[in-house]
């Protein structure tokens, strides 16, 4: 196993002991950390004792440790997979080349950026989510809440040791904007848009763990390929750990609907007013959420055409959603790609060079892997013997980015105008009066073994753990 180093004031992998300046300066980084998850992380949590997994090695066979562990005590550090002995580039205009132990002078800047923008989502996200643990439908349920937030704030070390290690005083800078950031603020808002969205209830956070983390995914597939070795290190073990926050998104949103399906069949109706009189949300509400939270998610893979996806590309930045595995020159010059654009009263496809639509390319294989995890949510639905189906909206649904941007199209793709847009957007979106009812349901749950209402249990416990377990003691 490749192990981290524990004895550390900051544990790694990187042989930080060897570089004092730069172990000075996380050292000094590491009390405005600490002093923003006082302020920004999860409410109230502080004295809990949560039953946390923790990376011991960046080896995918035995890398983590389970127990008992205070939040604030967390041992958040910088972990990176182990170095490939000849790795080369293998895209772009530098493809075949030795991969870069170094930033290139030339790529500087626009590889601070995409460490910037990877980096603002991962406390952006917890200051979303920081209240949800008041409301929390049981322990099992609390305790990933807070295992993805300690995962996201390691992801913030990952991104800021880059900075600091690479980049200088721009980068010490832009690693203290990191924390002057706050999700939703008016004044200083968080960098991308889905990142401001309030998260106010378990449901949300659902469809985000689903939805937002697995673009998440797809980002970090995609700077998995960089040719900057460092980056591409550091993604591949975050993947890692991102795949447990999909994990509680998808089966935290089957949860919710195989409970409603056992009230829909118990008393033998689909009337959502009956079903929100018994306490479970309906399936007509989780349609409406999951077409918000999915069509905010599309948005954060950027405009369709992208001069600055090229330039990425080209420059052997960040490439493709494995980009080893695809049959083709990993060059795309010359290469198209299809694209939609609105003309008049419809939807028309245009084919563009494809080195301009490479954020279109991974929104499409984005959208075919949610699309597989919305049809396991329908197997749930269909187990119990009713015919209503899920889906997700088309791709031009409620976007605000690129040429599709506030084209008002149905979730069927149809473009509607803007008196049919306003006349039947309660249907297609989560409505105040839906968000009002979900939260409605929304109280903490502590007694092990037991859950809320709205949710039935999982199939199976944390690390063999039962599903009474004392996730989380209070203390």
């Amino acid at each position: 196993m490749i192990g981290i180093d524990y004895g550390e004031k900051i544990p790694n992998n990187v042989n930080l002991a060897e570089d004092r300046v730069l172990r000075r300066a996380l050292e000094q980084w590491q009390p405005n950390f600490l002093g923003w998850w006082g302020d920004m992380g999860p409410a109230g949590s502080a004295a809990y004792d949560v039953y946390l997994r923790t990376a011991i090695s960046v080896d995918p066979q035995g890398w983590a440790h389970f127990g008992y562990v205070k939040m604030p005590d967390y041992r958040w550090g910088i972990f990176l997979n182990p170095r490939e002995d000849g790795r080369k580039i293998q895209f772009g205009d530098h493809k075949g080349e030795d991969v870069w132990q170094d930033v290139p002078g030339e790529h500087r800047a626009n590889l601070r950026r995409i460490i910037v923008t990877q980096g603002d989502t991962e406390p952006a996200s917890v200051e979303q989510q920081r209240h949800l643990g008041l409301t929390a439908p049981s322990l099992y349920d609390l305790r990933n809440l807070f295992q993805i937030n300690v995962e996201e704030g390691r992801h913030l070390w990952a991104m800021v040791y880059l900075l600091h290690r690479y980049f200088g005083r721009d980068g010490r800078e832009e690693a203290e904007a990191l924390l002057e950031r706050r999700s939703g603020d008016q004044d200083n808002p968080r960098i991308l848009g889905a990142f401001n969205e309030r998260t106010p209830d378990w449901l949300s956070l659902f469809m985000f763990t689903y939805f937002t983390d697995r673009d998440g995914k797809f980002q970090l597939a995609a700077l998995a390929e960089s040719g900057f070795d460092p980056l591409a290190r550091t993604t591949r073990f975050m993947l890692t750990e991102e795949a447990h926050h999909m994990f509680v998104g998808e089966t935290g949103v089957a949860r919710v609907i195989q409970r409603t399906c056992e009230v829909m069949n118990q008393l033998k109706t689909d009337d959502p007013a009956k079903l929100r009189a018994a306490g479970v949300i309906d399936l007509p509400t989780i349609q409406r959420y999951l077409n918000f939270h999915y069509s905010v998610t599309l948005d954060l893979f950027g405009a369709d055409q992208s001069s600055n996806a090229a330039i990425f590309y080209g420059s052997g930045l960040k490439g493709r959603f494995e980009e080893g595995k695809r049959a083709d020159d990993h060059l795309l010059r010359g290469r198209t790609y299809t694209v939609l654009e609105a003309q008049q009263d419809r939807l028309v496809e245009k084919d563009v060079p494809m080195l301009n639509a490479l954020n279109e390319v991974l929104r499409d294989d984005f959208i075919k892997d949610s699309v597989a995890g919305v049809g396991r949510w329908n197997k749930v639905i269909e187990k119990a013997g009713l015919p209503f189906r899920l889906g997700v909206p088309h791709k031009a649904f409620n976007r605000n980015i690129g040429s599709l941007a506030g084209i008002r199209v149905s979730p069927e793709g149809r473009v509607v105008s803007e008196t049919e847009w306003a006349a039947r957007r309660h249907e297609w979106l989560a409505t105040e009066g839906d968000r009002a009812y979900v939260a409605s349901l929304m109280g903490r749950v502590v007694e092990p073994g037991r859950f809320a209402n709205w949710i039935a249990p999982p199939a199976m416990g944390i690390n063999r753990q039962p599903v009474d377990f004392a996730y989380v003691r209070f203390n």
